[in-house]
């Protein structure tokens, strides 16, 4: 589900984009910015109408490169970072403009696909005076030829949720999710095919629960805490299984207190003992801590997957592409496969 927090979405999207708003369903490829709204777009050169081959650009005018930072060059190399999974994704650095306000540049990029199935569009972006990151729509996001490095840093310090998977993380899959999510629902059958296909990639999930939508979100991730407290990753993962085959049955209060506590049995461990853990104040700092960490990666929807710090929405993606996106991550970051 999208957070509540009236930022902009829709159902516009660029499949197998890596920059792109996320449509409401989550079923496009993305990974770093949201596309531009459509009100933005609007304000950029029309891109050139839809053929059923590769797109012809228009040859950039040098009058639209009054910036000297960024570079094309930098910008190119952003994206390669975000769209090189994708063989068919083409584009075209449009203009690379000063703005009112110093140190700040406007970039607009065309975008269209090889094939000529997809509509080429315009991207439209601000690059801040740090030369680290960039303003699309509402949000900032960083930037550069390495721009997820600085959140896979993070995360290797401070993702510590319950884990699968290898210890090293060279090759690091994050997970923030909400129990109570219908697409976090949707998103395990991937996460199970990553854990098996990936043996060597430590694989963690932390608790993003959206109580604004989901009253019953945050004890359900309560429980999942004491859970793995007391049971261990292997208990964790066998309380949460259930409690997604079991989703429904979170949708009132009583019923979410039936539903953890028998998710609280199959997992093999007391629902008295896992209550009273549930009950103490340090769980419930717990759950706010792993909240703080999504906040700090600028994640505004569940579920989203960091591979190696690289967002992906991960529910309703086609399982090839999410692992083109893994294989091309770990050809950025230089890991043997």
């Amino acid at each position: 589900m999208i957070r509540n927090f009236g930022r902009i979405a829709g159902s516009l999207a660029l499949a197998a984009s890596a920059l792109t708003l996320v449509a409401a369903a989550q079923e496009q490829a993305p990974a770093a910015p949201k596309e531009v709204p459509p009100a933005q777009t609007q304000a950029a050169p029309a891109a050139p109408a839809p053929t059923r081959e590769a797109p012809k650009f228009p040859a950039p005018d040098p009058k639209n490169f009054t910036a000297t930072s960024p570079t094309t060059d930098q910008v190119n190399g952003f994206l390669t970072a975000s769209w090189g999974y994708d063989e068919n994704r083409v584009w075209q650095v449009q203009a690379i403009a000063k703005t009112q306000v110093d140190g700040i540049s406007k970039v607009i990029v065309y975008i269209g696909d090889k094939t000529g199935k997809e509509k080429p569009s315009a991207l439209l972006f601000w690059t801040t005076p740090d030369g680290k990151h960039i303003i699309a729509g509402e949000d900032m996001y960083p930037f550069g030829a390495h721009p997820y490095e600085e959140y896979r840093t993070k995360l290797q310090a401070a993702a510590d949720g319950p884990w699968r998977g290898s210890a090293d993380k060279t090759l690091e899959m994050v997970e923030f999710a909400d129990f109570e999510c219908p697409h976090c629902k949707e998103a395990q059958a991937n996460m199970e095919k990553l854990a098996t296909d990936y043996p060597k990639a430590h694989i963690v999930f932390q608790n993003y629960p959206l109580e604004s939508i989901h009253p019953q979100a945050k004890v359900a991730a309560e429980y999942g805490v004491c859970v793995a407290k007391l049971g261990g990753n292997h208990g964790f993962f066998l309380f949460a299984d259930d409690i997604f085959n079991a989703q429904e049955g979170l949708a009132t209060a009583d019923g979410a207190q039936l539903t953890l506590k028998s998710a609280v049995s199959k997992a093999g461990l007391d629902p008295d003992k896992v209550a009273a853990c549930v009950a103490e104040p340090a769980t419930a700092a717990e759950v706010e801590k792993s909240v703080a960490l999504a906040r700090d990666l600028n994640i505004n929807q569940t579920p989203m997957l960091l591979i190696n710090g690289r967002q992906v929405p991960v529910a309703g993606l086609p399982y090839d592409t999410l692992k083109k996106i893994v294989e091309y991550q770990e050809k950025l970051d230089g890991i043997q496969q």
